[in-house]
């Protein structure tokens, strides 16, 4: 069994094996995806496996230092369009 959180006071379990990243790479592979082709966009602890298997994992700026250091980019939090606005300065919007 993994246990993780996504908000303080909250506990998520699932089966040893079983996380975002998992999920993730099952996607990427149905859909015939390349890593490296991939963003994904996360905020706590329950991120870090699909943080660490996308080809550009990017941390919330309301996310824990830890989560931003599994990252290879910091955008914007939650609250302020930090999605568009990595997507923006990403695609030169």
């Amino acid at each position: 069994m993994a246990v993780t959180t996504s908000i303080s006071g909250n506990a998520e379990f699932n089966a040893a094996g079983v996380d975002k990243g998992v999920g993730l790479a099952m996607l990427r592979t149905k859909l015939g995806i390349d890593r490296m082709h991939v963003i994904a966009f996360g905020d706590n602890e329950n991120d870090l496996e699909m943080l660490e298997g996308a080809g550009i994992g990017v941390a919330m700026g309301n996310s824990k230092q830890y989560v931003k250091d599994a990252a290879n980019e910091v955008t914007g939090d939650n609250d302020h369009d930090g999605v568009a606005e990595f997507l923006e300065r990403f695609f030169g919007l």
